[in-house]
């Protein structure tokens, strides 16, 4: 059956990427559906590079905004598109209220901050038996006691001419060699950042090796690319702080492997079918894993670990500090 449906995305990247596979079912199920995405503006560019997402709608709230005048002022001009169904994957009241407003027939979410009257599809969320993000978003798209089927891996795409451009800027042309891409930020906290001088150490061993180096960040990325950028002699592309979130996916498209901490950026590196070597710490590879069969997590699983703080308590970062360059070198050869 042909439906409109109307999917609140979440706010951060990484989540975001992870939906995908939630908007993949949905086309997959309901071909024909008009799938509209409501989500933060600073995820759009994301957004584009998504087949399945016919609409990206800008919320244009801050992060943890409430505004409730705004979001009730676009959810009335989105009832006219007479939306069958509305997918809330955030769990706060403030993400049900678009819908709502919106008169979507169905809105199902998780059950959450006093949502019941926002909702009228709401579900307890049994977290043992959909321990990952990924499954958790997907399962709102089944029914109640439906078991989850097969979740399609998240693909975005990337666009070569934004690549050779977003190049250009940096006055560099595409590379000759190839290109390992390091994303040493977390925005999460300093307990999710592997030690900027074994980032270090990879970019020397494969520059040694004849390959090129790129550093990718945001703004808050800025000072750790540019130590390591220091430590190498500066011989690596630093672009922390340097691209767009569109700059940086067309750029990541174009390496060979990247290392990389549990980030968005991470999952951004996974869905473009890159070599990814993912390092955990303080956050939990269960939980939300890089969603691609290219893909290879190093976590050691201290006792200590996950703790899921910003910061590490014991202040060792033993899980991070513990998991030596050596390693991922040997995971970068496999």
């Amino acid at each position: 059956m042909t439906e409109k449906i109307l999917v609140v995305g979440p706010a951060w990247v990484g989540d975001m990427v992870l939906a995908q596979s939630l908007f993949k079912l949905l086309k997959q199920r309901h071909p024909g559906s008009t799938l509209d995405v409501l989500a933060p503006r600073w995820t759009l560019p994301l957004l584009a590079r998504m087949p399945e997402v016919d609409e990206a709608i800008a919320l244009d709230v801050g992060h943890g905004e409430l505004r409730l005048g705004e979001r009730l002022r676009l959810g009335r001009e989105l009832r006219a598109r007479g939306y069958d169904r509305a997918i809330v994957l955030p769990n706060s009241f403030k993400s049900a209220i678009v819908p709502y407003a919106a008169q979507a027939r169905v809105r199902t979410g998780y059950v959450g901050e006093l949502r019941y009257g926002l909702l009228n599809d709401a579900r307890p969320l049994d977290k043992p038996k959909l321990p990952r993000t990924v499954d958790r978003f997907v399962a709102l798209a089944l029914a109640p006691d439906e078991a989850l089927p097969e979740i399609p891996a998240p693909r975005i795409r990337a666009d070569m001419d934004k690549a050779r451009t977003a190049l250009a800027r940096q006055g560099r042309s595409l590379p000759s060699a190839p290109v390992l891409g390091l994303c040493p930020g977390a925005e999460y906290g300093p307990a999710k950042r592997w030690p900027a001088e074994y980032f270090a150490d990879v970019a020397q061993a494969k520059l040694a090796a004849g390959w090129e180096v790129w550093l990718f960040g945001s703004d808050n990325d800025a000072a750790v690319t540019g130590a390591i950028q220091s430590m190498t002699g500066k011989r690596c592309l630093d672009l922390g702080g340097k691209t767009t979130l569109e700059e940086a996916i067309d750029l990541l498209s174009l390496t060979a492997a990247v290392v990389t901490n549990d980030s968005g950026l991470m999952h951004v590196a996974a869905a473009l079918d890159r070599q990814v070597i993912a390092l955990y710490g303080s956050s939990d590879p269960r939980h939300t894993p890089p969603l691609s069969d290219k893909a290879t997590v190093l976590y050691l699983d201290l006792e200590c670990s996950p703790c899921f703080k910003r910061e590490c308590p014991l202040k060792h970062l033993k899980c991070l500090r513990d998991l030596a360059p050596d390693r991922v070198l040997a995971a970068l050869r496999e």
